[in-house]
């Protein structure tokens, strides 16, 4: 049946023979349903809360950020590439007089390094402490007793 003169045609509301999306997969607030970059950020968060009771004052001030692979810079470039120092899984970077301190955490190599979701939890949280602990001067183990024992 065709519309009638003059009115425009309305798509079709509803897909009759079943073969369409009804909704989501999962609602979104199902861990299901959080990318991969997304779970990760949690996993910083999660590291950088664990600190929060012990270390609070000192981390006020300082920001946490995820990137995806550290700058091309730090990698250095040539043959220096295959023999030189481990990828860095993340960096600290002291208080300037016009930013304040700052720790990143890398998402790929560390993703790269694990085995699995608990493993890459375990990273992740050992790469926060050891980034708080250059920015403290401390030892890993005095930020965080814990320090190397999961994973």
């Amino acid at each position: 049946m065709s519309p009638a003169p003059g009115r425009p045609r309305s798509p079709r509301r509803r897909d009759r023979h079943g073969r369409g999306m009804r909704g989501p997969l999962a609602p979104s607030h199902v861990p299901i349903a959080k990318s991969r970059s997304e779970r990760f950020d949690d996993l910083v968060l999660d590291a950088v809360d664990r600190l929060r009771p012990r270390w609070g004052r000192q981390l006020a001030a300082v920001e946490f950020a995820v990137e995806e692979v550290p700058p091309a810079d730090d990698l250095g470039d040539g043959p220096e590439l295959l023999t030189g120092e481990p990828i860095p899984f993340g960096r600290a970077e002291p208080a300037a007089d016009d930013r304040p301190a700052s720790v990143v955490v890398y998402r790929r190599p560390l993703e790269a390094r694990a085995h699995d979701r608990d493993q890459l939890g375990a990273m992740v949280h050992d790469t926060v402490v050891e980034q708080v602990a250059g920015l403290l001067g401390l030892s890993p183990e005095s930020v965080d007793p814990g320090y190397g024992e999961r994973g």
